[in-house]
């Protein structure tokens, strides 16, 4: 019984420190998902017209 409570305590202690480093460690830029200009698909997926850019060119 008591290692198990010993075991509990260093797997919290292990995971509260892993949830810490994490949030405060933060990947670089190059490493987003984002694209850097949208293309008409996924701007269509956000909810943006691209019509509306090709119509203000005429």
């Amino acid at each position: 019984m008591n290692r198990a409570v010993e075991v509990l305590i260093s797997a919290f202690v292990v995971i509260s420190l892993t949830l810490v480093l994490a949030r405060s460690l933060k990947l670089s830029n190059r490493y987003e998902r984002k694209p850097h200009k949208l293309s008409d698909w996924s701007a269509q997926d956000q909810g943006i017209d691209p019509t509306q850019d090709t119509e203000s060119d005429r």
